[in-house]
C-alpha cells in the first residue's frame, strides 16, 4: 500500500463519524472557505491519528508552557497589587472560556485544519483572498515561538548556577527551537509521544506549585514568616490607568493561548466534532484552575514587590524562597523542560497552519511548503516556523524584548479574534440554517467581543509617567507596529491581486495540483485576458 492510500485509508476510518456534520457544514459553507472541497483539504499527511487524550494534551501543553512561570511578575508590576492581578487572571479566564465557546460553533461547523483561518474564510467572501492574506501574514510573521526559547534558556542558566552572557543564552535558543524542528520533521510520531509526555509533566509540576502553596499558606514552611501579608489590602496601589490593564490582559491571554490549539489540526483528530467538544473545555479548564492556584501560591510565599522582581524566573524564585537554592535549580531545569514541550506544540500546530495557508495558493511557492513529504509530516511548514522564530532570537536584545514579544504578538491576534467573533454574527445571519452541531450563547460571544473591543482600544491610553512595561520603548510601539503588520499584508494582497493583474493585463485562476503525498494545493495560474476574450 502507497503512503497515499495508506493516509487515505486512515482518513476514511474516521469519514463515517463526519458524513452527518459534512452535509450541514461543508456542503453550505465549502464555497466559502476555499477552492477545494472538505476531502481535498483533508487528503495527504499523517491521517486521523489523535485521539481524546492527545488532543487534550495538545490543549494543557499548549496552555501551560512559560506564561504562568514568568508573566505574574510583569503583571503585577504593571497593576500594582494582588487584588488586581487575581482578578486579571479570572477576567482571562472567562475571556478565553467566551473565546473557545465561539471557536467550537465554527469548528463543529467546518470540522478541518486550520482554525481562525477557516473560519474567517467562511464569514468574510470578499474582497476575494484579503482575509487569507491578511490571516496569512501575521501568522507566519508572529507565529514564533522565540518567548519559549528564551524562557527555556533562561531557566537552564539558573539552574546551572552560573552566569551566561546574552549569545550564549541566544545559542541554547537556537539550539532547542532547530532541535524540536528536526523532531516534528524526521520523527513525527515521537513529535506527538513527546508533547504527551511534556503535558504530564508540566501538569505534575504546576500541581507540585499548588500543594506547595497550600503548605504555606499553612504555616507550615518556616522559611516565609507571615503567608498571608500580600492578601491583606489586597488591592492597595492598584493601576488606575487603562494601559496597564490591557497590557496586563495581553499576557493573561497569552498565557491561555493554546485553547484553539487543536483546532488548528483537526485533520488529524478522531471524529474531530465529538472529540473538540470535550477536550476544548476539559483542557482550558483544567488549566485556568491551575493558574490561578499557582497565582496565590506564589503570593503567598513571596510579596508583590519581590515577586515583580523576579522577572522571568518567578517560579524558580518561588521555589527558592521556600526551599532553598538548590530546589531553585531544580525548579528551573522543570521550568526549562515545561518551556520545551511548549515549543514543541506550538511549533506541531503552526507548521499545519502554515501547511493550511499554502494549500490556498497564497503564499509564493505553495507545492513547496505545502508539502509534507517524505515522512508525511508538514516539513517546509516547520521551516516556514522556524525562520521567524530564529530571526527574533537573533535580532531582538533580551531583557524587555520578552515583554515586547508577548505584547506584539497579542494585538494582531486579537484584531484576527475580533474579527471572528464579528463574523461568527454575520453567519448566524447569513448561514441561519447552517448546521450547527455547537451553538454558543450569543451573550458569551457579545462578551468576548467586548473583550476584544477593549483590548484594540486601551494600550493607547496613556500609562502613568507615559511609561509602559518595556521602557525605553514608547508603551504604544506594539500596537502600532502589530498594525503596521497588518497593514503590510493589505498591501501585499492589492499588489498580488488587485495591481499586478490589472497592470500585466491578466487574472489569477486557481487550479488544484495533488503532490505526490496526497496533498492538494492550489496554484494561481496567470491567464491573459486576450485569451478569456477568445
Amino acid at each position: 500500500m502507497t503512503n497515499h492510500s495508506k493516509d487515505h485509508g486512515i482518513a476514511e476510518a474516521g469519514h463515517d463519524n463526519l458524513e452527518d456534520h459534512l452535509v450541514g457544514s461543508t456542503e453550505e459553507l465549502k464555497d466559502h472557505v476555499g477552492p477545494l472541497n472538505f476531502e481535498q483539504y483533508t487528503a495527504g499527511g499523517l491521517g486521523r491519528h489523535l485521539g481524546l487524550f492527545s488532543t487534550t494534551s495538545l490543549i494543557i501543553g499548549r496552555i501551560i508552557g512559560t506564561g504562568i512561570f514568568s508573566t505574574p511578575s510583569s503583571i503585577v508590576s504593571g497593576l500594582g497589587s494582588v487584588g488586581a492581578s487575581l482578578l486579571i487572571w479570572v477576567l482571562g479566564l472567562f475571556l478565553a472560556l467566551a473565546g473557545l465557546c465561539v471557536w467550537l460553533e465554527f469548528a463543529c461547523m467546518i470540522p478541518r485544519s486550520g482554525g481562525e483561518k477557516v473560519y474567517l474564510e467562511a464569514a468574510y467572501r470578499r474582497p476575494k483572498m484579503l482575509i487569507t492574506t491578511l490571516f496569512a501574514v501575521q501568522a507566519i510573521a508572529l507565529g514564533f515561538t522565540a518567548s519559549g526559547c528564551i524562557v527555556f534558556a533562561s531557566n537552564i542558566v539558573v539552574a546551572s548556577g552560573r552566569v551566561a552572557t546574552e549569545w550564549q543564552q541566544r545559542g541554547i535558543a537556537i539550539g532547542v527551537i532547530t532541535f524540536i524542528t528536526l523532531i516534528h520533521t524526521f520523527f513525527p510520531k515521537i513529535g506527538v509521544h513527546g508533547m504527551n509526555f511534556f503535558t504530564v509533566l508540566k501538569t505534575a509540576l504546576l500541581l507540585f506549585i499548588v500543594v506547595t502553596g497550600w503548605v504555606v499558606l499553612g504555616g507550615g514552611v518556616s522559611s516565609v514568616k507571615d503567608p498571608h501579608a500580600s492578601f491583606r489590602d489586597a488591592f492597595a496601589g492598584s493601576a488606575t490607568s487603562g494601559n496597564p490593564y490591557a497590557t496586563a490582559l495581553f499576557k493573561v491571554l497569552n498565557s491561555y493561548a493554546g485553547w484553539s490549539n487543536a483546532m488548528y489540526v483537526l485533520n488529524e483528530v478522531k471524529n474531530p466534532v465529538r472529540t473538540i467538544k470535550i477536550a476544548g473545555p476539559l483542557g482550558l479548564i483544567t488549566c485556568g484552575i491551575l493558574y490561578l492556584l499557582a497565582n496565590v501560591a506564589y503570593f503567598a510565599a513571596a510579596t508583590p514587590h519581590e515577586v515583580a522582581a523576579s522577572g522571568t524566573t518567578v517560579a524558580a524564585y518561588f521555589m527558592g524562597k521556600v526551599f532553598g537554592t538548590a530546589a531553585k535549580r531544580a525548579l528551573s531545569v522543570l521550568v526549562a523542560l515545561s518551556a520545551f514541550g511548549n515549543v514543541m506544540t506550538v511549533t506541531f500546530a503552526q507548521s499545519r497552519v502554515n501547511q493550511e495557508l499554502a494549500k490556498e495558493g497564497v503564499i509564493p511557492f505553495p507545492r513547496f511548503w505545502a508539502s509534507g513529504w517524505p515522512f508525511g509530516s508538514p516539513s517546509a511548514g516547520l521551516i516556514l516556523h522556524f525562520i521567524p522564530s530564529f530571526i527574533v532570537i537573533v535580532a531582538i536584545p533580551f531583557g524587555n524584548a520578552y515583554n515586547f514579544i508577548l505584547d506584539l504578538e497579542g494585538y494582531p491576534a486579537s484584531v484576527m479574534h475580533a474579527l471572528v467573533v464579528c463574523g461568527l454574527f454575520y453567519l448566524r445571519y447569513s448561514e441561519p440554517h447552517a448546521h450547527r452541531p455547537f451553538k454558543v450563547w450569543w451573550p458569551v460571544a457579545l462578551f468576548f467581543m467586548a473583550g476584544q473591543a477593549f483590548q484594540l482600544v486601551a494600550p493607547f491610553l496613556r500609562p502613568p509617567n507615559g511609561k509602559g512595561d518595556t521602557p525605553p520603548l514608547p508603551y504604544w510601539l506594539y500596537c502600532v507596529v502589530g498594525i503596521a503588520i497588518l497593514g503590510a499584508s493589505v498591501v501585499y494582497w492589492f499588489i498580488w491581486w488587485v495591481a499586478a493583474p490589472k497592470i500585466g493585463g491578466y487574472t489569477l485562476e486557481p487550479h488544484n495540483e495533488p503532490l505526490r503525498d496526497g496533498t492538494n494545493v492550489v496554484v494561481y495560474r496567470r491567464v491573459p485576458k486576450k485569451f478569456q476574450d477568445e
